[in-house]
């Protein structure tokens, strides 16, 4: 039991660090959280948050069974991977720039939950994020156990949810805390974390194509 425990962790431990930096990363999602809480309370900026429940279980399907087919071919594999670690990288620069999150009030019609779901579903990132780095780190929890590849699911998306829910009810007490060095200090915290992600992406992708590292 407690080697199928240390086994499970790690794959809770990346699900928890993708998931608070997707929650607290400047984006679409997330400032449309912010501005739904400004405009219409908490409740609304939480209703946004809870939209990747309802828009990402598609791409997950897809996503996992077009990455679990391309896993017999470990070429194809280690450049999805690679293309992975780029995004990672890519993810990782942007929260490590982070400043504050600025809201234009003037330019922000009101919004609905169902308007939190076409935001979430025509963003780009939950598309990249699990073709080059979801679905190979969930296939890979998968080959090791199933509660390896819950634990990576439910990790990822209670801190992703929450991550969103508790900058709407940050904001709801006073939106200061987008200008505080504590969101700039969370945000470069985690980017350093996917950094660390970034390079074992690497690792794993050199060594699918052959190359030795």
């Amino acid at each position: 039991m407690m080697d199928q425990v240390m086994e499970a962790l790690p794959f809770l431990v990346s699900g928890c660090v993708f998931g608070l930096a997707g929650g607290f990363s400047p984006g679409p999602t997330t400032t449309l959280v912010v501005s739904q809480t400004l405009r219409f309370g908490v409740l609304d900026g939480i209703k946004v948050a809870i939209a990747p429940a309802l828009t990402d279980a598609p791409i997950i399907i897809v996503a996992v069974l077009l990455v679990g087919q391309l896993a017999k071919f470990e070429p194809v594999l280690g450049v999805i991977t690679l293309l992975g670690a780029g995004f990672l990288i890519y993810l990782a620069v942007e929260s490590l720039r982070v400043r504050e999150l600025k809201i234009d009030e003037a330019k922000v019609e009101p919004r609905s939950i169902s308007k939190g779901f076409l935001v979430n579903l025509f963003n780009p990132h939950p598309y990249l994020f699990w073709f080059v780095i979801g679905a190979p780190k969930l296939v890979e929890a998968a080959d090791v156990g199933l509660s390896s590849a819950v634990l990576f699911i439910v990790g990822l998306y209670v801190c992703l949810i929450g991550a969103k829910i508790l900058v709407a009810s940050l904001v709801g007490r006073s939106c200061s805390f987008l200008k505080s060095r504590g969101y700039v200090y969370i945000n470069r915290l985690l980017g350093l974390a996917l950094g660390a992600f970034a390079f074992f992406f690497m690792r794993d992708g050199l060594r699918f194509v052959g190359v030795g590292v």
